[in-house]
């Protein structure tokens, strides 16, 4: 099977009016406004939902605005979020809340293989959106004794967020066609947004489809821009056409600067990043280790005009095993905006990782495990991946 790596089946949508929305109660807030103000239907897709109390306050407006009449569907993965159990779902039944559990290829009680839904897209009455990285749980909110994981996610008004609905139903429906007769229940508000009149296209990844587009728009970026790339991304592990398209940018004298975590929540992740470092720096691309928390965000910014942003990590797991979902935005204003967003992450809470710092913590110990990990990361992958590396070719 020949795998379409362009992006072109997916044109840009327009006109858009997008807000960058950062995690925390800047993410939660506008979520729990966005229910409350539903007149006819919400999707809710995520890979990890929680009951705790972010989680227990999100599923409670979407329990109440059932009582509105307003349809949900809510489908979280099978894998990440299978703590719910079958209570949770008796719980959604009885709300009248339409749920379901995103299942894998093949599954048992001791067995769980194949792909994930590890998108995060939130739509409402088919004209409000928001796409990105981000989970429903206390970690990624603003909580009393704790910060935010670092994350990311587009909010959207506009024509995309219709798209977006169509993809969501076609996913609840186990991907089947949608509806022959689609209409948009969008109110006629005014724009919301801090940007308007904007292209954004939705781009997808997902094995069972053969679909690469993420992949795709990370290449485009790439071989696109001509002065700057700042890519911020968690579990940073590159396959060989990222790799390949960063060393040609790169001789074009392009500038590449890269924001990773520097606190992990998967320490294996984070020594196998670090093995890389050497490869990052040889190849004079510049390395940041994020400080304040754990960095979950997964967005890209070119030239100051093209950015993308969504669910999918840059490494071949998200590449070739998960269901990711991301969005592109191609505009001046808005990729200028977000230009400036990293550079004050980069500036106010990372830590520059330098040639000098990594030959000083470099020992037979060290190096050993971080190899150790590196390639026990990568078999890891490999077996997660091997049949749709053999589809590729």
């Amino acid at each position: 099977m020949k795998l379409n790596k362009s992006n072109k089946s997916k044109e840009y949508t327009y006109p858009n009016s997008v807000t960058l929305v950062k995690s925390g109660s800047d993410y939660f807030g506008r979520m729990g406004d966005m229910i409350d103000n539903a007149k006819h239907v919400i999707h809710l897709h995520v890979y990890i939902l929680e009951n705790d109390e972010t989680g227990e306050n999100i599923i409670n407006k979407l329990c109440v605005a059932v009582t509105r009449k307003v349809k949900v569907y809510l489908l979280v993965d099978g894998y990440a979020s299978q703590a719910l159990g079958k209570e949770f779902s008796l719980r959604m039944k009885r709300a009248g809340v339409e749920f379901k559990f995103f299942d894998p290829v093949l599954k048992s009680k001791n067995f769980y293989f194949g792909r994930r839904l590890h998108q995060k897209v939130f739509v409402v009455d088919d004209f409000y959106s928001m796409v990105g990285g981000i989970n429903i749980t206390d970690r990624y909110n603003d909580m009393p004794e704790q910060k935010a994981w670092l994350d990311f996610a587009l909010y959207s008004e506009g024509p995309i967020s219709t798209r977006l609905a169509i993809n969501c139903w076609k996913t609840w429906t186990g991907f089947l066609k949608s509806p022959k007769q689609y209409s948009p229940l969008h109110s006629k508000l005014e724009p919301q947004s801090d940007f308007n009149n904007v292209k954004v296209k939705m781009a997808v990844n997902d094995w069972v489809k053969a679909q690469v587009q993420i992949s795709g728009s990370y290449v485009s970026l790439l071989s696109q821009s001509r002065e700057k790339v700042i890519l911020l991304s968690s579990y940073f592990m590159p396959g060989t056409a990222i790799r390949k398209n960063i060393k040609k940018a790169i001789k074009r004298g392009v500038k590449i600067k890269i924001i990773i975590t520097g606190k992990s929540d998967v320490g294996i992740s984070k020594r196998a990043e670090r093995y890389m470092y050497d490869w990052l720096l040889r190849n004079k691309i510049e390395i940041y280790e994020y400080q304040n928390a754990v960095l979950h965000g997964k967005i890209a910014v070119g030239d100051k005009t093209l950015v993308t942003v969504g669910s999918y990590n840059v490494n071949d797991i998200s590449a070739f095993a998960s269901v990711e979902l991301n969005l592109d935005v191609s505009d001046n204003d808005f990729g200028a905006y977000v230009d400036k967003v990293l550079e004050t992450v980069i500036k106010s809470d990372c830590v520059n990782i330098t040639d000098e710092i990594v030959s000083k913590q470099k020992n037979i110990f060290h190096q050993f495990s971080l190899w150790v990990s590196y390639y026990a990361v990568r078999l890891l992958i490999i077996l997660f991946t091997f049949y749709m590396k053999q589809e590729e070719k």
